[in-house]
Formats: structure tokens, sequence, C-alpha cells
């Protein structure tokens, strides 16, 4: 299994990506105080080959859980089996959990590439760039399989998180969510999760998504000293995770709601044929 990372820097910032772990991100931080934009990786993170140890992954060909042991697509089931034990249900895709080719790499960019077979085959690239303090990441995925099949996007960040950690992320309502972490109904949003005006992350658990997401969000560290912007496109929704008692939360920008292979009118799902493909965008922008 080869172990080569990548480093990017712009001068401000620095990122380490691990593309043989998912083409994760290893790390982002700052590079004159080492303050940590993503959550830093354990110093033993490489050697567990899980790209859910490091600071961020992509999330292809669909984003969160997947009820009912599989999907159908335009008249051909894909069966789909549990990949993230002890987890009952297949979570995330399967792009995280195989090793990316290197197909660019420069001090400020690189291109990743994956040729996947499972579930179904399909071709995914991820751009990432460095310029002035932002992160930029484009994900892509084109579709290879004889069978069309719904298609999700989305990044999953790890962010530290203090005493103080703040989100403002503009939405409308939230999905309430069964014991499988399965939606079953959209509400309001409850004022502990209310994140239209900056607000403080609850003590509670909190693993949900929010619909009509406008695009933008800013996490506020002040224990930390600085803000980091976010501006997506082609993300109308996103999901918060703050496990409680940990050091981070994860806001993660996504293509459709989950399950939403199961949900009426596949919300934020494209269905594509050999040939055709959809992407997403996502920015982080540092301001001290």
């Amino acid at each position: 299994m080869p172990t080569e990372t990548l480093t990017l820097e712009d001068g401000l910032t620095r990122l380490t990506l691990a593309p043989h772990i998912g083409g994760s991100i290893l790390d982002w931080s700052i590079i004159a105080s080492g303050q940590p934009l993503f959550r830093p990786s354990a110093a033993d993170a490489l050697d567990s080959n899980s790209a859910n140890q490091l600071a961020c992954y992509p999330l292809v060909p669909w984003s969160n859980r997947i009820g009912d042991g599989g999907f159908e697509g335009a008249g051909h089931w894909f069966a789909l089996q549990p990949n993230n034990p002890p987890g009952l249900l297949p979570i995330h895709g399967s792009a995280w959990q195989q090793a990316w080719s290197v197909i660019e790499h420069s001090s400020q960019h690189a291109c990743l590439q994956l040729d996947s077979t499972v579930p179904f085959a399909y071709r995914a690239q991820l751009r990432y760039s460095l310029s002035d303090g932002q992160l930029h990441i484009e994900l892509s995925v084109i579709h290879q399989d004889e069978h069309a099949a719904w298609h999700g996007l989305g990044l999953h960040p790890y962010l530290p998180r203090t005493a103080n950690t703040r989100l403002q992320a503009k939405a409308s309502q939230v999905w309430l969510c069964d014991d499988q972490g399965l939606p079953t109904e959209r509400a309001p949003l409850p004022v502990e999760w209310d994140f239209n005006q900056s607000n403080a992350l609850p003590h509670t658990r909190l693993d949900n998504c929010f619909t009509e997401w406008d695009g933008n969000a800013v996490i506020n560290q002040p224990d930390l000293g600085y803000t980091l912007g976010c501006q997506a496109t082609g993300s109308p929704y996103c999901l918060v995770y703050c496990p409680p008692g940990e050091d981070f939360f994860c806001f993660e920008p996504v293509s459709h709601p989950v399950n939403a292979h199961h949900l009426p009118g596949h919300p934020g799902l494209t269905l594509l044929h050999r040939g055709q493909s959809t992407s997403i965008s996502v920015s982080f922008k540092l301001n001290p």
C-alpha cells in the first residue's frame, strides 16, 4: 500500500493530502501559528488507513446513509452492504474507502482521480487548490456503468471545536431522524439548532440534515483566533454532526438529504446515464 502524502502551501496555510486513503485531507493548518483549520489528524492516523480518522474526505456517489439494502436506478436494483461497522447501513458512498491516483500536483494544486467499480462503475475527480488562505475543492463524477444510477456528492470535513466555537449557516428546516439515522420528517429549526444567526454548538447530539441551505457558512473560532468562511455550489443541503464531549464537529456541504434515494422525488440526486456527470465545489476561506 503506498503511503505517499502530498503537500500544498500558499504562504499562509499548508494542506497535506493522503490520496491513498480515500483522497482525503490529512491536515490543513496556518503555517505561522500551527493553528488547525480542520481537525488535526492523530499521529497514527495514516496507520489506520481509514478516512474517517483524517481531516476531510469526499462523499461519492452518495452522502450519509441509505436504507432498504440498496436503491432502484432506472429499472435496475443496486444492492448495497453496510460498510462502516458497527453501523448497520451503507454510508457515505464508496470513494472514501478506496485509494485515489495523483493526476496533477504542484505547490498549490493537486488533482486526484478514482476509477471505481463499487457499487457501480464511475470515475471521480477531486481538485484541491490553495490561494491566499483559501482552500477550493472541486468534486465531480462521471457515470460509467451500463445501468443508470442516482448520484449525490458531498464533503465531510472535521472542524476543531472549543468552548466558544460558533456556526452560522442559513437554512429553512431540518430533517428529524429515527434511531438508525434515517430521516422521518422535516421540522422547523429548534432554537439550539437555529444557525441562521451565529449560534453556539449544542451540547446534546446533533446529526441531522438542514434543507434549503443558501451555500454560505461561517465557522467562528475565537479561541483559535480566526473565522473560517465557507461557500458552496451544487450543495443546497448541509449536515451538522456534533458528537457530545468531542473536540470536533462536522459541517458537511452535500447535494442531497440523507436517504434521498428513498424519498419522494429523489431530492438533490441526479440520475446519470453512462458518460453523464455532475459536480459540486466548496471553498473555505481563512479570516484571521
